[in-house]
């Protein structure tokens, strides 16, 4: 089949060269932070599982070059032995001893060029924030940096006693040292990757905001934007309590949101939520922030994309999430709101560049976030939606997470769960339908529809006549008796002369198109896609005699 084809390709373009012989269980860092340099001293106990046998493997860290940035291994050991290692470039290259599963003990320090942000915040005052997306925690961690190496995590920060500490997972300690010091230490027990694996360092005002389903959820902002930072993240349990039910159980122990230096709008961390600095004003304006950074708490973090390719599977998940969540809070009409909204920034984008939602043409994987992963994805769940109806949807958006929950999934098997639940749909057709069509089309084939035409209704007859054009993606194939079905319908709201409104729901077909119903009142006006429901321009105008 050819969307089989087509992801199998995707998933082995990945630009990152992954050992398949091993897996990650379990890291343990414990960072050394100073006010009086930038210099991070840092012991990783780093757990790999061996599924074969293999001469060496591979950690990722950014070797210290000729400026004053990068970092230096002092020693790697195992079992209090010395290891054989060599540090170049970017990799430290590991020669394990013979076993199916090691720790090794990697001694470190540097000054991290990036991924660890060392500097001030608003106020002036000296803070740490890590910000590894997308592959930016080799600058100061020692991991395999990729999303498909997931494991438990833990965090042993020993900084100056007046900061507070934040990172993944649960608080386990938090004791005082010598020397003014203090040393905190946060654990993670589900599975999560690099690029979500974080800390955060500075002085906090913090707050629990609520508990939902036994879940803490707290607000660490800046001293000095307490009050408007306690207000605007008050809706985070309300929002938590939502996505928990439309998706599943929380996966994680806590939930914290955190102002910070992220480079970023927001950063899904997992369990501590970064958001940029001045997104804290007061003014209640980041609900939709707050929704979509929640959200990828089940997609990206639980359930992660396998490669770079498809983090659609991720962010197009949160944008979308976000806009359910806005529809269950406000309404229909605020869900089409945002879908017309989101529609016209894909128009833009697409008169830019045609390009697929899983680009596998993408090899600097830091661009491989944009309107496509984000509002295009987005889209494409929402005509998904269209197309399965609400209840099967949402029943293959639960199954989705369960079977992935912890784990991580490929385009291939988001689709074929929900082609499972796309079977129960009663189609007026005799044939079995398949979703293969509509994810070529929209995954995998850049651009978007574009419908020009003309309505006219015939008095004579009392027939509405549909007269269309269809371009701007390539037409999916029929070729009985393999049926690729028909990927696409357009709604039309109808209004008769004497104010009734009637929806009609016809086939969008490839190239031109010709459609007639039977009305026995006058038509005055036809309104394409009234409720938004279609990634399409339209232009369909009355005819004119």
């Amino acid at each position: 089949m050819k969307f089989i084809l087509l992801a199998a390709l995707s998933f082995f373009s990945d630009p990152y060269p992954k050992n398949e012989n091993i897996s990650v269980s379990h890291y343990i860092f414990r960072l050394e932070l100073s006010d009086d340099t930038d210099v991070i001293k840092g012991e990783a106990e780093v757990t790999i599982r061996f599924l074969k046998p293999v001469a060496s493997f591979d950690l990722n860290l950014i070797e210290k070059k000729g400026d004053t940035t990068g970092m230096n291994v002092i020693s790697v050991k195992s079992s209090g032995k010395p290891v054989n290692y060599v540090f170049r470039g970017d990799l430290i290259t590991i020669h394990p001893p013979p076993g199916d599963e090691h720790t090794f003990v990697i001694t470190y320090e540097g000054i991290p060029y990036d991924g660890l942000i060392i500097s001030k915040n608003k106020f002036g005052e000296r803070s740490f924030f890590g910000d590894n997306w997308p592959d930016r925690g080799r600058h100061w961690l020692p991991t395999v940096d990729h999303p498909a190496y997931k494991s438990t995590v833990e965090f042993l920060i020993t900084a100056p006693a007046y900061y507070e500490v934040i990172a993944t997972g649960k608080l386990v300690e938090e004791k005082k040292l010598p020397g003014k010091r203090k040393l905190t230490h946060w654990k993670e027990s589900v599975p999560v990757s690099v690029k979500v694996m974080t800390i955060g360092v500075s002085n906090f005002a913090v707050q629990q905001s609520g508990v939902v389903s036994g879940i803490p959820v707290t607000t660490w902002v800046y001293p000095q934007n307490k009050k408007d930072g306690f207000s605007d993240f008050k809706v985070a349990p309300k929002i938590l309590e939502y996505l928990q039910e439309y998706i599943g159980p929380y996966p994680f122990e806590k939930l914290a949101h955190v102002q910070s230096k992220t480079k970023f709008g927001g950063l899904e961390n997992a369990s501590n939520i970064f958001y940029f600095e001045n997104s804290v004003n007061g003014k209640n304006e980041r609900e939709s922030l707050i929704a979509h950074e929640t959200a990828h708490q089940w997609f990206g973090n639980s359930a992660t994309e396998a490669d770079w390719h498809h983090v659609w599977l991720s962010e197009g998940f949160a944008t979308y999430c976000t806009a359910l969540y806005m529809e269950h809070k406000y309404g229909a009409d605020t869900l089409i709101s945002i879908m017309k909204k989101t529609r016209k920034q894909v128009f833009k984008s697409d008169s830019l560049n045609k390009s697929p939602i899983v680009d596998t043409s993408i090899t600097d994987i830091n661009k491989v976030l944009s309107t496509n992963t984000y509002q295009k994805a987005a889209w494409v769940l929402h005509m998904l939606r269209k197309k399965m109806g609400d209840e099967n949807f949402h029943a293959g958006i639960r199954e989705y997470y369960d079977t992935y929950k912890g784990k991580t999934a490929l385009t291939e098997d988001f689709v074929a769960i929900m082609q499972k639940h796309y079977n129960k749909v009663k189609l007026p057709v005799p044939f079995k339908p398949d979703l293969e069509s509509f994810v070529t089309q929209w995954l995998y084939t850049g651009g978007h529809l574009k419908i020009t035409g003309t309505w006219e209704y015939k008095e004579a007859t009392q027939r509405l006549q549909l007269v269309t054009k269809t371009t701007g993606m390539p037409a999916v194939p029929f070729e009985p008796p393999m049926h690729f079905e028909p990927p696409t319908y357009l709604d039309l709201l109808v209004e008769t002369d004497d104010g009734e409104k009637v929806i009609k729901t016809v086939e969008v077909l490839g190239g031109n198109g010709s459609q007639s119903w039977d009305f026995k009142k006058k038509i005055v006006k036809v309104t394409p896609d009234p409720n938004a429901w279609l990634l399409a321009e339209i232009d369909l105008k009355p005819k004119t005699p």
